[in-house]
This record gives C-alpha cells, sequence and structure tokens, in this order.
C-alpha cells in the first residue's frame, strides 16, 4: 500500500487568483475575436476592433497573442471544440446498439448542429470561407478538421453494420466522407437561404433519410415505416 501511494500523482496545485484571471482575459479576447471576424471577415478585422470591443490595450492583446493570424488560428479550434462537443457521451458512435436509437441519436445530433448554425452563422462562414483563404498552412488545418469529421462519421457505420443494423457491404469510409460532403451542403444552403425555413427543414429531412434508410440493413429497414 505504501509502494501504490507514493505512486500516486500529488493533487493539482490550484491556480492563483491571477493565473485564473489571466486564462479568463485570454478566453475573453478569444470570444471577442471570434464575434469580429463573424461580423467582418478575417480580413477586414484588425487587432484594434478586436481590442476595442473588449476594452483593453494593444499590448494586452500582444501578451497572449502574436499576430491577428495567431488568434485566428485559435478562434478556429474553439469553433471545432464546439462541433466536437456535439458529439460526446449519449451522442457518440457507440453509443447506440439499434436502428430506432441510431435514428434518434442523428436527431439529436442535427438538432444541436443546426441550433449551432443559427446562433452563429458567422462560425460557418468562417470555417468554409474565410479560413482557406489565408494560407495553405490554414487551409491544411481546415481540411484535416473535414478529415477528422469524416473519420467520425465512419466510426458511426462501423457500429452500425459490426451491430447488424447497417449493411453488411457498406463502404464505410468512402461513406463518412460522402456524409461530410452532404453536411458541408446543408450548411453552404442555410448560408445561401437563411430565411427559408421551409427549405432548411426539407433538407434536413432528406437528409436524415439518407442517413438511415439509403444504409439500414434491409432486415432492420422494415421497422422505420
Amino acid at each position: 500500500m505504501e509502494k501504490e501511494s507514493a505512486l500516486q500523482k500529488p493533487p493539482a496545485k490550484p491556480l492563483s487568483r491571477a493565473e485564473r484571471q489571466r486564462m479568463l482575459l485570454r478566453a475573453d479576447i478569444i470570444q471577442a475575436a471570434f464575434e469580429e471576424f463573424s461580423a467582418q471577415g478575417y480580413h477586414q478585422t484588425g487587432i484594434a476592433d478586436i481590442a476595442k470591443r473588449l476594452g483593453i490595450g494593444h499590448g494586452t492583446f500582444y501578451r497572449y497573442f502574436k499576430n491577428k493570424r495567431d488568434i485566428f488560428e485559435h478562434v478556429i479550434d474553439d469553433v471545432t471544440a464546439r462541433i466536437a462537443a456535439v458529439l460526446v457521451e449519449d451522442n457518440a458512435p457507440t453509443a447506440v446498439n439499434n436502428i430506432d436509437d441510431y435514428r434518434s441519436q442523428t436527431q439529436r445530433i442535427g438538432s444541436r448542429l443546426t441550433k449551432i448554425m443559427v446562433e452563429t452563422p458567422g462560425m460557418l462562414r468562417m470555417v468554409l470561407f474565410e479560413a482557406t483563404s489565408i494560407d495553405q498552412e490554414m487551409t491544411e488545418k481546415i481540411m484535416a478538421f473535414f478529415d477528422w469529421a469524416a473519420n467520425q462519421v465512419t466510426a458511426y457505420m462501423e457500429n452500425g453494420v459490426t451491430l447488424g443494423f447497417f449493411r453488411k457491404d457498406l463502404d464505410i469510409e468512402a461513406t463518412g466522407h460522402v456524409i461530410v460532403g452532404m453536411i458541408i451542403t446543408t450548411a453552404l444552403n442555410f448560408l445561401h437561404s437563411t430565411d427559408d425555413k421551409e427549405m432548411q427543414k426539407r433538407i434536413s429531412a432528406a437528409v436524415l433519410d439518407i442517413l438511415i434508410d439509403g444504409i439500414a440493413d434491409s432486415g432492420t429497414s422494415a421497422t422505420l415505416n
């Protein structure tokens, strides 16, 4: 027992008040940058705009970030983390074990992603348009995120094939990329026709049908009608 106790990690040292304040200010700067980039776009936003929104000086900004490119990368990381947070717990790839639960899960994920799009449409513009116009490194970062998303979808497909409620001949890797493509197209339509709620509803329903009927095993698809 003494040996096990010796191997245990000591409790984390609590942050000082000054450290907590620095962390909060850093998060506030990222949020302010997100709002400015969303409203004006990357190329039209200056460090002065971000600092003014938060009521801080340029010197304070540069204590936390090197330049506009640096903070934009942190904003993109924050955006992708928001999306990734949708795919956990009851929405994780292995959280369901039958086609009915998968349908409910897909509806939940769709609703939560739609909520993000409605609340922060500027986020979509940043990821789909702004980020890939900066430099090759940022473009690669966005493409890596899309690859990650496709791998996540592949995990859902693999779970369904393994448990028998998806077709056994399903090309799960290719299907993952196709589904991400459908989601991107849906997001583009949302940006182009923000006020056309009826069309958005129809597209969401069509995507859901494809995600269910298009890949369900024939033995389980009959239970969906």
